[in-house]
């Protein structure tokens, strides 16, 4: 209760916003919506010394990863806080993005780091309907209304569409990567094809600052008597139940889907 009580020496404050999980829209999803009072009432309340990111995110929307990570810079300049960021077993690809918001970027030594780019990912059952007998009535208006169609045999034309759809995402990955990581980033170092680097590896090419722990970390920069405040995003209470149907269900399974990626 000491830092309630006016005129009386106040210890730094830290709030701690832990970004766990897939990055979208869905009702699991991290999403710029969802994260937006979070992030203005930890920004404004009690003058901070900084404000912690503890990130564990496979990635995926890269605009929602643009989003929020805007946002984070946005408030840190306006406010004139910096932000450490805390990799616990990944950040990669969108989270990766979520990352270099951060002015610094700390690693456990087995955490994954990077995945900078972008996938589309399909099916092809042509094969599979012709063989059962199964006949697909499909009628358009206008002609890429069937673009790549999982139930037709692959196009060139349309993997030239998904190719010059993938590359500007790419490229504005790699923009942002390098704005904010800047001379950080190993010079000549191959770092934008979608690699992994664990732990120390990413801090010797740049991508994050080195191996640390966010309680050590903390008290390090800002002393012993540091207050670490967690903020956490307030869902409903049939989220917190677990009581919502198929959009949760969905969302599990998308998610699921990217973290197995990765191998967890």
């Amino acid at each position: 209760m000491k830092h309630l009580i006016p005129f009386l020496p106040k210890h730094p404050l830290v709030p701690v916003i832990r970004l766990q999980g897939a990055i979208g829209t869905g009702a699991r999803s991290l999403s710029d919506q969802a994260l937006a009072p979070l992030f203005e009432r930890a920004f404004s309340r009690g003058k901070p010394a900084a404000v912690a990111l503890v990130i564990n995110s496979p990635g995926g929307s890269p605009v929602q990863s643009s989003l929020i990570a805007s946002r984070i810079r946005r408030l840190s300049d306006e406010k004139k806080v910096p932000v450490h960021c805390f990799v616990e077993d990944i950040a990669a690809s969108g989270g990766y993005w979520l990352a270099t918001a951060a002015d610094q970027i700390w690693v456990d030594e087995s955490s994954l780091v990077g995945s900078i780019g972008v996938i589309y990912a399909s099916f092809g059952l042509h094969e599979l309907m012709q063989k059962n007998g199964v006949e697909r009535r499909v009628h358009t208006a206008g002609r890429s209304k069937s673009f790549a169609d999982p139930f037709k045999p692959e196009r060139p034309e349309d993997v030239e569409r998904i190719n010059n759809m993938l590359a500007p995402l790419h490229e504005n990955f790699i923009a942002q990567v390098k704005a904010r990581r800047g001379a950080r980033l190993k010079p000549d170092a191959d770092l934008f094809n979608a690699d992994i680097w664990v732990g120390r590896a990413s801090a010797e090419n740049g991508l994050t600052d080195g191996v640390a722990h966010l309680v050590p970390k903390m008290k390090e920069l800002f002393g012993d008597k540091v207050r670490l405040v967690p903020y956490g995003i307030r869902r409903g209470l049939l989220q917190r139940f677990g009581l919502t149907m198929s959009d949760t269900v969905m969302a599990s399974v998308e998610e699921r889907a990217l973290w197995a990626r990765y191998g967890l």
